[in-house]
């Protein structure tokens, strides 16, 4: 119920799976929200403090992800795909975990710039390793907004490719992802 078995996705791997989908979803439009707010805003100070707490805590998920995947491999691709689309589908998932990655670290490091460490909502920090090279914050800013959108465009197309499997081939790839056995 809980792991992963070789036909379908356990508990464990379909919530973190639609959990984080959420999350980055929900910070895009955040972020994409927050940049033109002004100085004179009430949300000038709040939308960045709940973006970067659910951020770490996303960091943390995705962390524990990455070990559920050791504990509780992913099932086996449904032998109906394609070697093709086996291929697409790893290169995908690669993408979209480093996309991740990349947009954690760059938002770490505009953030910590100054030096000031992140809070994490009232329940803890995570210190700053200061400015480690020139233009630190703008450069990861750049980093941070291209990646962004490139994720979003990921993830997109992996929505559209499982809404594929499901209407098109009308395989058992999408409702394995809610758990649902073959």
């Amino acid at each position: 119920m809980f792991k992963n078995s070789l036909t379908h996705y356990g508990l464990v791997s379909v919530l973190l799976h639609w959990l984080i989908a959420l999350v980055v979803f929900g910070l895009f439009a955040l972020g994409f929200w927050m940049v033109d707010l002004s100085y004179y805003s009430e949300w000038y100070k709040t939308a960045p403090y709940w973006h970067k707490s659910i951020g770490i805590l996303m960091a943390l998920a995705m962390i524990f992800r990455l070990c559920w995947r050791f504990i509780s491999p992913p099932p086996k691709a449904l032998a109906t795909h394609k070697s093709w689309e086996k291929q697409l589908s790893a290169m995908m998932q690669l993408c979209l975990y480093l996309g991740i990655t990349v947009l954690v670290l760059s938002g770490y490091l505009i953030s910590t710039e100054d030096g000031r460490a992140i809070a994490v909502f009232t329940w803890f920090e995570v210190p700053s390793l200061g400015a480690l090279f020139e233009n630190q914050a703008d450069i990861a800013g750049l980093v941070h907004e291209y990646v962004a959108y490139s994720l979003i465009f990921l993830a997109t197309l992996h929505g559209l490719a499982a809404v594929k499997h499901h209407f098109i081939d009308k395989d058992h790839t999408l409702k394995r992802m809610f758990g649902k056995r073959p």
